[in-house]
């Protein structure tokens, strides 16, 4: 379901899930389809060694994990999982879970601060970004932001932090310094993944659509004026978004197009269409 690389580049680290769509699943009127689901083992995350395309760590987790995100020196993995409610804390070098954290109901995008002291959760069906302590491990704030959040994000320089909201066609924009939602962003229909440039001056914000309904737009907001400056067509099902290291291309998985959408980000133009495999969702780069 979703994929992290290490900050070394050496491993890529996936939640693998085998079951079915859960009742919280079924709600979101974006995330309802099979085609949603990751498969492999039921409640584990697997490390992919990146050179030799091999799979060389697998830890068993917690009910239906959704995404995974490494903290900034690679030493601990986060991982969502979205049927028991809890976040697990995995350690990438021994290669075990070190601590279950319980957070909101339905669990499931999550990311890490720029400085590696908080991270945050979208839980799905509780209407809330949770806030977790990583030197504590345990939740120590919890933010009221709309319906169905799917992921969060930041900008890198830690100003702004970012809740898609699934339900509203809308990206709730959070200051981590009050914990407060300062303003509410219209975008395009069910807005799942969302990524700031490397000089947080712009947010790209994948609207997914429904698999009757696809959505194939790429939304644009501009930082400064937290108001979106251009809409991007992709391919149906604009579902996770990445920015390259050097702020020049953003790339975006088209689930229901079974493809890869690269936009220049200098103009804000599509430059190419890439062929991929069936229902892609999450999407990482390497260093």
């Amino acid at each position: 379901h979703n994929v992290q690389v290490s900050p070394d580049g050496k491993f890529a680290w996936v939640t693998n899930n085998g079951e079915e769509p859960k009742e919280w699943e079924r709600e979101h009127k974006g995330m309802a389809q099979r085609e949603h689901e990751a498969m492999g083992n039921p409640g584990e995350v697997w490390a992919i060694d990146t050179a030799a395309d091999k799979v060389v760590v697998q830890v068993r987790v917690g009910l239906h994990p959704a995404h995974v995100v490494l903290t900034p020196d690679g030493r601990f993995a986060y991982v969502t999982n979205g049927g028991e409610s809890t976040v697990s804390v995995v350690d990438t070098q021994a290669r075990r879970v070190v601590a279950t954290i319980p957070v909101g109901a339905a669990p499931h995008g999550i990311r890490i601060r720029p400085d590696g002291k908080e991270a945050y959760v979208a839980n799905l069906k509780g209407g809330t970004v949770s806030v977790i302590n990583t030197e504590a491990r345990r939740e120590v704030a919890t933010i009221p932001v709309g319906k169905g959040p799917a992921q969060v994000g930041f900008t890198p320089d830690g100003r702004l932090a970012f809740a898609s909201l699934s339900q509203e066609n809308k990206v709730a924009v959070i200051d981590p310094a009050t914990r407060e939602v300062v303003r509410k962003v219209a975008v395009g229909t069910v807005p799942i993944q969302v990524y700031a440039t490397p000089d947080s001056r712009l947010l790209f914000v994948a609207n997914q659509g429904t698999k009757r309904s696809p959505g194939n737009t790429v939304s644009v907001v501009n930082l400064e004026t937290l108001e979106v400056v251009k809409t991007v067509e992709t391919g149906p099902g604009a579902h996770g978004v990445v920015v390259s290291g050097d702020g020049r291309f953003a790339y975006v998985t088209n689930t229901y197009a079974n493809s890869l959408s690269v936009i220049e980000v200098k103009d804000l133009k599509v430059i190419a269409t890439v062929p991929v495999g069936r229902g892609p969702n999450g999407i990482s780069v390497t260093p």
